[in-house]
C-alpha cells in the first residue's frame, strides 16, 4: 500500500509504493535500535549501494527513518523515528514483539556513546553472518535477532561454598540465530526436512572482566540443562538435548579472547566445547571459516607448554605476546557449521 501525503489541493498523492524489503529494514530498526547506513545495506539490499542509497532517502523522507548528528568523519547511523514505528504498527508488522509504546522505544534508542559502539559492533557481526549464511545457499534464517529483551533467560548462579542456595540472575544475550538446513535426499535435491542450528551470540568490547564472561557462560549451561530453550519452544524441560545450542563469543583481539578461554577451563566444571570464541577481525572477515576455536582446542594446543591453562596463576596479571603466537600457530580452529 503507498504512503500517502497531502497536497496543497487538499489530494492525497502515493509517494512511495512499500516494498517487503521497507518493512524488514524498519523492523531490523526497531530490534536493533540503530545501524549504521553499510551494515542496513549490506543486510537489506544485497550490498548494492546506489540501490540502498536512494531508497534510503526516499524513506528519510517520509521521516520512518533518520540520521543520528554526527560529525564529518563519522558513519552515518539510522534509527527508526515515530512515523516509522506508526507504520509498522498500522501495517501490523510488530504482532511478533512485545507491546511497546513509542515513548519507551524513543527511551531505548537514547545510548551512551559506549553503548553505540557495542550496538553498532552486535549489528556488524550480525551483517557478516547474515550475509556469508546467505552466500552458501544451505541455510534459511528462520530467526536472527539483536535485541536482548526478546530472549533473555534467568540461570542460576554458581552454588558457593557454604550456601545450599545459588540465587538466580539474567543473562541478556546480544543476539540469537536460529537456522535451517534442508536435510538433502539421495540426488541431492532438498527434502521437506531440516535440520536446526541455534546460536548465542555475545559480542566483546573489552569492559567487562573475565569473570563476568565465566558468570555467563555458566547462565548458558544452567539454561541448557535445565530445559530453558526446550521450554521456549513448547517441549517438556526433558528435551533439552534437542535444542543443543552453541554460544559465539567474539573479541576485540587475541589476547582477550584466549584469556577467556583460560577462564572458561578453570571453571568447575570447565566449559569445554559448548562456548565458541573468534576475533571481531577474523569474524568479519570469514564468519563461517576455520576462525572458531573452543575452550577445548586451546587446552589441547596449550597442554604441557608454558601456557597451559591447568598450571597455577601467579602474581599479577601481565601480557603475554609469545602466548598468543604459540596457540595462532598451534590450535586446530573450526568452522562455524
Amino acid at each position: 500500500m503507498p504512503e500517502k501525503k497531502t497536497t496543497k489541493g487538499g489530494t492525497a498523492a502515493p509517494v512511495i509504493e512499500f516494498q517487503a524489503r521497507d518493512f524488514e529494514l524498519l523492523r531490523g530498526l526497531f530490534e536493533s535500535r540503530l545501524m549504521t547506513q553499510e551494515q542496513a545495506t549490506r543486510l537489506y539490499f544485497d550490498g548494492k549501494t546506489e540501490a540502498a542509497k536512494k531508497r534510503l532517502q526516499k524513506l528519510k523522507a517520509l521521516r520512518l527513518i533518520a540520521e543520528r548528528e554526527r560529525r564529518v568523519y563519522h558513519p552515518a547511523i539510522l534509527y527508526l523515528t515515530k512515523r516509522g514505528f506508526d507504520c509498522l504498527a498500522t501495517h501490523g508488522k510488530l504482532s511478533d514483539y512485545p507491546r511497546l509504546a513509542w515513548h519507551q522505544l524513543e527511551k531505548r534508542a537514547q545510548v551512551s556513546e559506549l553503548t553505540l559502539g557495542h550496538e553498532i559492533d552486535v549489528v556488524q557481526v550480525k551483517a557478516a553472518l547474515a550475509v556469508a549464511l546467505r552466500a552458501t545457499g544451505r541455510f534459511a534464517i528462520a530467526e536472527f535477532s539483536t535485541w536482548p529483551m526478546l530472549y533473555q533467560f534467568k540461570a542460576s548462579k554458581p552454588r558457593q561454598a557454604g550456601h545450599y542456595s545459588s540465587g538466580d540472575m539474567v543473562v541478556k544475550p546480544d543476539g540469537y540465530l536460529r537456522l535451517h538446513e534442508p536435510v538433502r535426499l539421495p540426488d541431492g535435491s532438498a527434502s521437506d526436512e531440516y535440520d536446526e542450528h541455534l546460536f548465542f551470540l555475545e559480542v566483546d568490547r573489552s569492559t567487562e572482566s573475565q569473570e563476568t564472561l565465566a558468570l555467563k557462560a555458566h547462565g548458558y549451561r544452567d539454561y541448557f540443562q535445565r530445559g530453558g530453550l526446550a521450554l521456549r519452544y513448547g517441549y517438556k524441560a526433558e528435551d533439552y538435548k534437542s535444542f543443543a545450542f552453541r554460544v559465539l563469543m567474539v573479541f576485540r583481539n587475541a589476547e582477550r579472547r584466549n584469556n577467556c578461554a583460560e577462564t572458561l577451563l578453570r571453571m568447575n566444571p570447565p566449559v569445554l566445547t559448548q562456548v565458541w570464541l573468534a576475533t571481531q577481525e577474523d569474524v568479519l572477515r570469514d564468519p563461517l571459516g576455520a576462525v572458531w576455536m573452543r575452550p577445548q582446542d586451546y587446552r589441547d594446543a596449550t597442554a604441557g607448554s608454558a601456557f597451559d591453562a591447568s598450571r597455577p596463576v601467579k602474581g599479577v596479571y601481565r601480557r603475554r605476546p609469545e602466548r598468543e603466537a604459540w596457540v595462532a600457530a598451534k590450535v586446530a580452529y573450526r568452522g562455524l557449521i
